[in-house]
């Protein structure tokens, strides 16, 4: 295969970037991993070099786009667990607003000209009124309801800004809920602790977890449970590979959702789980800060623009991929990912 050239993957050890590592190595680029293992897993690091290295180091990060000479990036690195954020918003601007304003100075400094950057639905908060259950069209309203949400928003502007000052061309991917595992079970979703729905219920049905417990069943939603909408992580991986790639304009920013469209309950993904892994024994407790009722994407501009639509993204293949991720030898335990 033809070598494409390096793309550095900050964040590259975690969940999500070591399937887009996975999906850039198969499209021909050489993925050039940077992480600082805080949270990612250096043996989830298999289709390129890692860099050990702190995202708000900028020499570090010089050092690293130089020494691999290149040619673009993408942009995981940073906190991501919602409820933390509102506990702890100190950390979540330090590492998600400083690294990635350390990431574009370094960038700038080597003159490397196209970013994919890691996004989320979270960035449009909590819709009200007639639209609350509609999917979420790009140019929705933004009013992120928690310091992630807002680190995400804030890491946006940031980027747009330099697209304009300095030619960088841009892609911010706002997706959903990510979930599932790569076939080969090779990698998965380990975060530690753990607070993502599907490998808690799994947890849970496997009888290795504490009893789940669904957040608030008093949402305006048909089942009182919160709305979200489920993306394959190998989905994912390509649509970081399509933006990558895609057509842009010197100084052109482009959001884009990413999603199914369907919008999917808790309770409805627990019914899934129990057709899959067996009963998922749960609790219902009082609603988390900052979850609003519904995220649902409104995929058609990313279907449009980047020909990108998800292939693996039914909550079967999901549970099915993430089931046989966490009953390999593989699975990490005890330490994170």
């Amino acid at each position: 295969m033809t070598d494409r050239g390096a793309v550095l993957v900050t964040g590259g050890a975690g969940y999500i970037g070591s399937h887009t590592a996975k999906a850039l190595a198969e499209a021909g680029w050489r993925p050039v991993v940077f992480d600082n293992l805080s949270s990612g897993r250096r043996e989830a690091v298999r289709w390129g070099p890692l860099v050990v290295g702190d995202v708000r180091d900028r020499e570090a990060l010089r050092a690293a786009l130089t020494e691999h000479a290149v040619a673009g990036v993408i942009h995981f690195a940073g906190l991501i667990e919602v409820g933390r954020s509102v506990t702890r918003p100190d950390l979540f601007y330090d590492h998600n607003v400083s690294g990635t304003g350390a990431l574009l100075s370094a960038m700038a400094d080597r003159e490397i000209s196209r970013l994919v950057f890691s996004s989320s639905a979270a960035v449009y908060g909590d819709i009200k009124g007639a639209d609350a259950a509609a999917p979420i069209p790009e140019d929705a309203a933004k009013a992120p309801t928690s310091p992630y949400g807002e680190s995400k928003l804030i890491g946006e502007w940031m980027i747009a800004a330099h697209a304009r000052a300095f030619g960088l061309s841009a892609v911010a991917l706002r997706y959903f809920n990510a979930a599932g595992a790569d076939t080969s079970a090779l990698i998965g979703e380990a975060h530690d602790p753990e607070t993502h729905l599907i490998p808690l219920a799994i947890e849970a049905a496997l009888g290795a977890g504490k009893p789940l417990t669904v957040f608030g069943q008093d949402f305006d939603t048909p089942d009182g449970s919160c709305l979200r909408d489920y993306i394959h992580v190998s989905d994912l991986a390509r649509a970081h590979v399509a933006a990558l790639e895609a057509p842009m304009d010197r100084g052109e920013f482009q959001p884009f959702n990413v999603g199914t469209g369907i919008g999917r309950s808790v309770l409805q993904v627990l019914q899934a789980v129990d057709q899959v892994a067996g009963r998922t024994p749960y609790a219902v407790g009082a609603r988390r800060a900052g979850d609003p009722a519904s995220l649902v994407a409104d995929p058609a501009r990313i279907r449009t623009r980047l020909n990108w639509s998800p292939t693996q993204s039914d909550l079967v293949t999901i549970i099915e991929t993430a089931l046989a991720w966490r009953t390999s030898p593989r699975f990490p335990v005890k330490n994170g990912g």
